[in-house]
């Protein structure tokens, strides 16, 4: 039964879907002339109208019609690629008046956009790929039909005593049958190479209109991602900075305050009564160590030492050791990971076993670690109650700018009555 279930779609998928992208790539390839030729002349004529009235401001409003239509053109084309071709297609954000633009500066706005050119580009130059598509589509599926349908209509060609036939010329018999059957292997010929050629057209004018009319989209996209990053980080480092300045006030400052209450008590206790001077440098010398100890906790949520000087296997492995919930790490780390990428793991993994060790009331945990060439992908389970959430400020927020800052992605499943699931995907990038 698993057989037979396994070889019937390898018997019957493949022709359709080859027949079906075959019919796709023809109908691009074959529209693409039609379309190609309204917004050739219009685009033509429209600039050429335009160019000629630049000295009065109609010429302005006429070239700025022509970025117009041409962007409707443009918009079409994208549509086409993404539903015929398949291919994914953005739309590049395009130029908007600004808040106080007169009249006059909202109707040139579409020339004042980069992506207007394009677009005006591609309806002028998208004519050339257009006729080769349609030519190339044409020919072939000509040649397939008259392969298919030449012994039938040959009858009413002129046969005088001068007419040679293809087969005659190329010295491989004379006559109907002989005429019929080249023409059959022709279209035999014509039909395997149907879906290639086809394709190849096709793909020659989609190319070329997703460089004028997408490629742009991309780079948009490309600048807004790192913009968003810079902008995470940065509130990422604001807010680091802020939980820092207020750790440091409510725990060493307030602790170096008592401990210079409790040296100076200690000091005018010296004369009077020793044995409680001695007691009270005892307290001190406790603060003094708890003091050194929060400070040392700090440092590592700076810059943990274990972590610069030994690498993020070790430091992962000391925070699972350290954990006041059991946890279960295996780890996959590679060595020769970015800075930026072992610094991003390490606070996830840390704020993720801290939030388990504060708020699940999880007996055990687990932590694992993959490398998958191009990310680490890093997940924390643990069997509490579940419940968590990035608004109730256990710190998942704060990581998910910091990843956000790495190109980085944060997850959390976690359902009332548990369990939670912390996950995240840093990049690694060139190593």
């Amino acid at each position: 039964m698993t057989t037979t279930v396994a070889m019937t779609p390898t018997g019957t998928s493949r022709a359709p879907s080859l027949v079906r992208r075959a019919l796709m790539d023809s109908g691009y390839a074959l529209s693409a002339f039609v379309l190609a030729l309204p917004a050739f002349v219009l685009a033509v004529v429209l600039l050429s109208v335009g160019a000629a009235l630049t000295v009065v401001v109609y010429g302005v409003l006429v070239l700025s019609l022509a970025a117009v239509v041409a962007r409707g053109f443009a918009r079409l084309e994208r549509h086409r690629l993404r539903t015929l071709l398949g291919r994914d297609a953005p739309t590049p954000s395009y130029a908007r008046p600004r808040e106080g633009d007169g009249l006059l500066r909202r109707t040139i706005t579409p020339l004042r956009d980069p992506q207007s050119w394009l677009d005006l580009t591609w309806s002028v130059v998208g004519l050339a790929t257009g006729t080769v598509a349609f030519a190339v589509t044409v020919t072939w599926w000509a040649a397939v039909l008259n392969g298919a349908t030449y012994w039938f209509w040959q009858q009413w060609l002129p046969d005088g005593p001068d007419s040679r036939g293809l087969a005659e010329l190329l010295g491989l018999g004379s006559g109907a049958v002989a005429e019929s059957l080249l023409n059959a292997v022709l279209g035999v010929v014509a039909l395997l190479t149907l879906p290639a050629a086809v394709r190849a057209a096709a793909g020659l004018h989609a190319s070329l209109a997703w460089g004028l009319l997408s490629s742009r989209a991309e780079l948009q996209q490309e600048v807004r991602r790192v913009e968003t990053g810079r902008s995470a980080a940065r509130r990422a480092e604001a807010e680091s900075l802020r939980r820092l300045e207020r750790d440091i006030h409510d725990g060493p400052q307030q602790r170096m305050v008592r401990l210079g209450m409790d040296l100076g008590r200690a000091r005018r206790q010296l004369e009077s009564d020793p044995t409680r001077a001695a007691v009270t440098i005892e307290e001190a010398l406790a603060q003094v160590g708890e003091t050194v100890e929060e400070l040392r906790s700090l440092s590592r949520g700076i810059a943990p030492p274990l972590l610069v000087d030994r690498g993020l296997r070790v430091a992962l492995e000391d925070l699972a050791a350290r954990s006041a919930v059991p946890v279960d790490a295996d780890l996959d780390v590679p060595d020769g990971l970015p800075p930026h990428v072992e610094t991003a793991t390490y606070f996830v993994v840390s704020e993720a076993l801290t939030n388990v060790a504060k708020h699940s009331g999880a007996a055990s945990a687990r932590l694992r670690v993959r490398d998958t060439g191009d990310a680490l992908l890093v997940r924390v389970e643990d069997d509490g109650v579940g419940g968590a959430h990035e608004a109730k400020g256990h710190g998942l927020a704060g990581l998910a700018q910091r990843l956000l800052a790495v190109d980085g992605t944060l997850g959390l499943e976690s359902p009332a009555g548990g369990p939670t699931v912390v996950s995240a995907m840093v990049p690694t990038g060139a190593r």
